[in-house]
């Protein structure tokens, strides 16, 4: 994933970029950078590595070494960004959010269209899809016709950020709407954001979302629409129920508001279904799991508990390693536990989904360890079937590290995937064979999912405008 933060003002616009883009560190742990663009000096630009140290230290002195009226700066999982490029449509530095499936096809056709043309090129060949987006928008005559034709050659989602060398911005949407893009403004200007609350607390005023594959040019003057929004929109849902920011708000529905009702939802589905269990304390997975339980304890009447904490001093998000058992130990070493309750208590814990499971396996046993008599758990989101081919939010690429999948393949082979919609409903015998299973696995006391129903009523938005391919493998 990732996030993104521009200004374009009559006054400078370094600390307001600075600030808006650590306000993204939630979306990113690779690498981050800030584009400039000043009257006098041109453009600027510079990149650092975030994965063990976050964003703000490393850009602390970007006020003493780039100066300028316009700026755009980014997070990002993992390409380095923005990158600066020179082409006939003049100088311009590009951010990007989203993922290229086809991007191998894409840059063998680029390459075969353009004799002599080349890349810089990664570790192992590849090539920044950055520099590939960049280079198909400097085919065509304008940037318009130039980002159209990215909206429309790749497999995936992209949405990007350019800033030009006279000091305007572009944004544009990606083609489904898939990630948020907001504007926001000032007595000096307008600025350009992923998350609603970032530009809110520098106090610009929101303005308007862009809607899908809209593009437009900003000055400091105003807003130029440069094409006009499409109709389809699937906006994902995962932006509610797991990695948007709890204070954000994306087609007009809060997250943290969202995560309350789900919660709710989650309570009520357990009540029907006879599933009220003797819980001493409801409690959330730390930290995005928190709010979804706390709407469960509201409508449950049980009481909310934090039965652990995490210590985040030393052990920021911003420094997470690429290998599993790292990672796992880290997140082993930030669980405190409270143990006045935990020890001889059964307790209902909710999380925001349930990936690969492993590090739900290793909470669980932790809270075990620490005298828990029972620890049952309600995921609050569907089970995850499918791998994201939109924007990659998460680390799996081999749907066989979804838990839930690879369970279904234990429980019934191939055939078991002809069957993932009764897999993933507890109404259906294959249902609970698939939460029975799991259960097992990663000793769980009891298990449930949201529906896929429950958690868009909980987001409340036009099902037709929300993907939710992770969750039914539908386009």
């Amino acid at each position: 994933m990732g996030g993104f933060f521009g200004v374009v003002s009559k006054r400078e616009a370094i600390s307001d970029v600075f600030f808006g883009t650590d306000y993204h560190s939630h979306l990113g742990t690779h690498r981050a950078g800030i584009a400039a663009y000043d009257a006098q000096i041109g453009l600027q630009r510079e990149i650092k590595s975030i994965q063990n140290a976050p964003f703000r230290t490393k850009f602390e002195h970007v006020f003493e070494e780039m100066h300028g009226t316009s700026a755009i700066g980014c997070i990002s999982d993992y390409y380095p960004q923005p990158l600066l490029i020179r082409s006939s449509l003049g100088v311009f530095a590009l951010c990007v959010i989203g993922e290229i499936n086809n991007a191998e096809e894409l840059l063998k056709q680029y390459l075969e269209q353009s004799p002599g043309g080349h890349f810089d090129a990664m570790t192992g060949g590849k090539v920044n899809i950055i520099e590939l987006v960049a280079a198909m928008i400097s085919q065509k005559e304008n940037f318009c016709d130039g980002i159209r034709c990215v909206q429309n050659a790749i497999e995936g989602s992209v949405t990007m950020l350019i800033l030009k060398e006279d000091g305007k911005l572009i944004a544009a949407r990606d083609k489904l709407g898939r990630l948020p893009v907001m504007i926001g403004s000032d007595d000096d200007g307008y600025c350009v954001s992923f998350e609603s609350f970032a530009f809110q607390k520098l106090e610009y005023v929101p303005l308007r979302e862009l809607g899908p594959a809209e593009i437009v040019e900003i000055s400091s003057d105003g807003i130029v629409q440069l094409s006009e929004p499409g109709e389809s929109m699937k906006i994902c849902s995962f932006l509610w129920s797991y990695y948007g920011y709890p204070t954000s708000t994306y087609e007009g529905k809060n997250v943290e508001v969202m995560r309350y009702r789900n919660g709710q939802i989650l309570a009520e589905n357990d009540r029907a279904n006879g599933e009220d269990q003797d819980i001493d304390y409801i409690s959330g997975v730390p930290d995005s799991g928190t709010p979804h339980a706390i709407g469960y304890a509201q409508e449950s009447g049980i009481p909310f508990a934090r039965a652990f904490i995490k210590y985040t001093p030393t052990w920021s998000r911003s420094f997470i390693p690429s290998g599993q058992k790292e990672r796992n130990k880290i997140a082993k070493m930030k669980q405190i536990p409270v143990h006045e309750l935990i020890k001889n208590k059964s307790l209902l814990f909710v999380d925001d989904s349930i990936v690969r499971g492993t590090q739900l396996k290793e909470t669980v046993e932790f809270l075990y360890s620490h005298g828990a008599k029972a620890v049952h758990i309600r995921s609050a989101c569907p089970p995850i079937m499918y791998n994201c081919p939109y924007l990659g939010f998460t680390r799996a690429r081999n749907e066989m590290e979804l838990i839930a999948r690879r369970t279904v393949i234990e429980l019934e082979g191939e055939e078991g995937l002809s069957h993932l919609d009764e897999y993933s409903d507890s109404s259906t015998e294959r249902g609970q064979k698939l939460r029975n299973a799991i259960c097992e696995k990663l000793h769980f006391s009891s298990l449930e999912f949201q529906s896929l129903e429950g958690i868009i009523k909980a987001i409340g938005i036009d099902p037709k405008k929300l993907c939710t391919y992770c969750w039914n493998g539908k386009e």
